[in-house]
């Protein structure tokens, strides 16, 4: 029991990040339809970000997620800017081409002024050191720091989703585009506060990865961001909800197959649960069918 126990919380924390790194994946779609493979990338920056503060900065954790989630804003703007917005009317393939591109430049772009060496987080002291006890469970201070603070973010993304007239218009936009605009919201405006929002949450999740694992490298982002991907696509693409439960799901599923299984296969077992989903309910766990004309 203990030993399940344990697992649970390790699920838990991985999940966390996973559904940090899914929300972001799930609000541009829901906008714009657009799968940012790019995204797991600004979740290396921020990694990068909160490394290069706490290393030669002596800045604390939370000052570091700060700048990182601000560096990682300003990034996910520009790109949605430069790359996207020229795009906007077309074809989904030339978009997604481009996506990948921006990945690849991200990421050899990093590995070109940072080389590609695996570089280690300095160590944590006072009380991100402790550990709590409940028999022979152990919970890390960093293990609730990462919970906590997921906790946090998605809150006050759900605030911001359901209670602002930013995310009223992110909402009318993500229903009907034209019909918004004739309504006098701002498209573009809506759009870029929509990719700085989903950046930022993966500037977080690169920092609190960096403080669990301790290492962190320029190709740290494309099995985590697939992961996330697959979550959010198992919550249901496009849902805030739905990338939460993924993110938690696929965590608690690497985890268990890791921990009771084989840890050879736990990625395997993760991309096939995205070959079973799309194949039963394509549209994910709180998905709806949609019927589309051709």
């Amino acid at each position: 029991m203990e030993q399940f126990l344990q697992q649970v919380i390790n699920g838990i924390s991985l999940g966390s990040i996973y559904a940090l790194i899914a929300l972001g994946y799930t609000m541009v779609y829901g906008i714009i339809k657009l799968i940012n493979f790019a995204h797991c990338d600004v979740y290396m920056i921020g990694a990068y970000i909160g490394y290069f503060c706490m290393t030669y900065l002596n800045l604390g954790f939370l000052p570091s997620m700060l700048i990182a989630m601000a560096v990682c804003t300003v990034l996910g703007v520009a790109i949605e800017k430069i790359a996207y917005k020229p795009l906007r009317n077309a074809t989904r393939i030339a978009v997604l081409i481009t996506a990948i591109g921006v990945s690849l430049f991200l990421e050899y772009g990093t590995m070109f002024f940072v080389k590609a060496n695996v570089r280690s987080y300095p160590p944590m002291s006072g009380f991100m050191t402790q550990s709590f006890h409940l028999g022979d469970v152990v919970i890390s201070m960093q293990q609730l720091l990462i919970f906590c603070v997921t906790v946090v973010l998605m809150i006050l993304l759900q605030f911001v989703v359901k209670k602002t007239k930013v995310g009223k218009a992110m909402r009318a936009v993500s229903l009907d585009t034209d019909a918004a605009e004739l309504m006098g919201i701002n498209v573009n405006t809506t759009i870029s506060f929509t990719f700085a929002i989903g950046s930022a949450l993966a500037g977080a999740a690169g920092v609190l990865v960096g403080v669990y694992y301790n290492s962190i490298s320029p190709l740290m982002g494309i099995t985590p961001g697939l992961k996330a991907f697959i979550a959010a696509v198992f919550g249901g693409i496009g849902l805030i909800p739905g990338a939460m439960i993924g993110g938690y799901f696929i965590g608690a599923v690497e985890v268990f197959v890791a921990g009771y299984g084989n840890s050879m296969y736990k990625d395997a077992v993760v991309y096939a649960i995205l070959i079973l989903i799309l194949i039963v309910k394509p549209s994910g766990l709180l998905g709806k069918n949609t019927k589309e004309k051709v």
